[in-house]
């Protein structure tokens, strides 16, 4: 149930969003997620180090679900992402931030790739599905 006004924002912002704003919108979630996470690794508060890297597992999977296979670089984004997945997972167990820091580069340059070409193609290609 909605209840603030920030919330009925998100919502209608997620509602008109284009198929490449809903893309970076997925990135920036995980991204915020690994950083707080790996912050939360820093601090040894393994419950929020539990709770942000499995955050941004889950959104690493809605990026899977967004693939369009109809296209060969899908297979390898997929690839991709279940590496960045596996890494996450040893971040969490281990409680090292490394493997979350290497699965953040990937990310961040991702979305770069995807905004890019979002730009270039006017901002309302349908990049994800």
């Amino acid at each position: 149930m909605i209840t603030t006004p920030h919330q009925k924002y998100q919502q209608t912002q997620l509602q008109t969003a284009s198929p490449s704003q809903l893309l970076l919108m997925l990135y920036d979630g995980a991204i915020r997620f690994i950083r707080l996470g790996i912050s939360a690794i820093e601090e040894a508060d393994h419950q929020k180090t539990n709770t942000y890297l499995c955050k941004s597992q889950a959104v690493i999977h809605e990026l899977i679900a967004a693939l369009n296979y109809d296209y060969p670089i899908a297979k390898n984004l997929y690839q991709v992402y279940e590496y960045m997945i596996h890494r996450l997972i040893q971040s969490n167990m281990k409680k090292d931030k490394q493997p979350a820091n290497e699965v953040l580069s990937y990310l961040l340059e991702l979305r770069e790739s995807w905004d890019t070409a979002a730009k270039s193609l006017g901002g309302t290609a349908e990049l994800a599905k």
